[in-house]
């Protein structure tokens, strides 16, 4: 019945900061700056549902969610919690953020990813 190795409740799961390191939620937290520590770029800065962690996004920028893959969307929610819907299949019309470790142009050897949805963006951007 379920899953018995992980009964540890939510919110002080014990994968969490793994977790937030893996989906970028690395942003320096207040009362900092929220620029990017790698290009210094000024971004929006918000909560996450992982405790003391925060991310980085792209101001003023959507994308439709169906454009950038799976685990790389990031919505805010009526609380102001930026939240990555992992695979959660997006409804019809549904748009995002993108986080800007996806696309920063400096990217530091531990922040960069394998993947170039920087050189796409600009095709993509719904402003």
């Amino acid at each position: 019945m379920g899953d018995t190795e992980n009964t540890t409740p939510w919110p002080d799961h014990p994968d969490d900061e793994l977790q937030a390191l893996r989906e970028g939620a690395t942003a320096p937290t207040p009362p900092a700056p929220p620029d990017c520590p790698d290009c210094g770029l000024p971004e929006d800065r918000y909560p996450t549902l992982y405790e003391g962690h925060w991310v980085l996004l792209e101001p003023d920028v959507t994308v439709a969610s169906h454009q950038l893959p799976p685990r790389r969307r990031w919505v805010i929610g009526v609380d102001g919690i930026a939240i990555n819907t992992w695979d959660a299949e997006p409804t019809p019309g549904a748009v995002c953020r993108v986080a800007h470790h996806l696309v920063c142009p400096y990217p530091t050897a531990d922040t960069r990813w394998p993947w170039p949805w920087g050189t796409a963006l600009p095709a993509v951007i719904d402003l």
